[in-house]
């Protein structure tokens, strides 16, 4: 397993929009998959999705317990979706604080809907198909946003609820890679 570097904003290759992925369970798959678990860990990541490490495929990792870059959020279960369809539950937009790797020491307030429905596959070909709400629907809909070229600044809203993590929240001091 090897630790790669994640793209910043500002990349072009962070703007494109994914390929789907149609061979499972290679050994190059196995591999990159294992490097993203890798990555996001050595980050302390609550997700990560291959577009942000230079893999223009439909891949997002993401999982989250015990976090100190989100120390209220609750356990998200460790999930590989592979070319993911979100659908809203209903039409209720909530706002919150994300953060992202490709984004390193700034926040902000983000709309996303409270409760969604997504479907995909997991890197056997198995499908996955979940009903979540609150913050796993959150880490999902940001991580699949990078499969389209979007970053969560794209989402901010309010800007004077925009900025640096060291000013905004000075008890998460160090936490420079979000």
């Amino acid at each position: 397993m090897t630790v790669r570097e994640i793209l910043k904003m500002g990349d072009p290759r962070l703007l494109r929009i994914a390929e789907p992925v149609t061979e499972f369970d290679t050994p190059a798959m196995r591999r990159l998959i294992a490097d993203m678990f890798e990555t996001m860990h050595a980050v302390n990541g609550a997700g990560l999705a291959a577009p942000q490490i230079g893999v223009n495929l439909q891949l997002v990792i993401y999982g989250s317990r015990n976090n100190a870059r989100y120390p209220e959020a609750p356990e998200v279960p460790e999930t590989i979706l592979i070319n993911p369809v979100l659908t809203p539950l209903s039409d209720e937009v909530v706002e919150n604080w994300e953060g992202c790797l490709s984004v390193p020491g700034l926040r902000g307030v983000v709309p996303r809907w409270h409760a969604l429905h997504y479907e995909g596959v997991d890197q056997f070909g198995a499908v996955i198909s979940r009903d979540v709400d609150g913050f796993h629907a959150r880490v999902v809909q940001h991580e699949c946003d990078h499969l389209i070229g979007v970053l969560y600044p794209m989402r901010v809203t309010d800007f004077s609820r925009f900025g640096y993590t060291s000013v905004l929240f000075p008890e998460l001091e160090g936490d420079e890679d979000d």
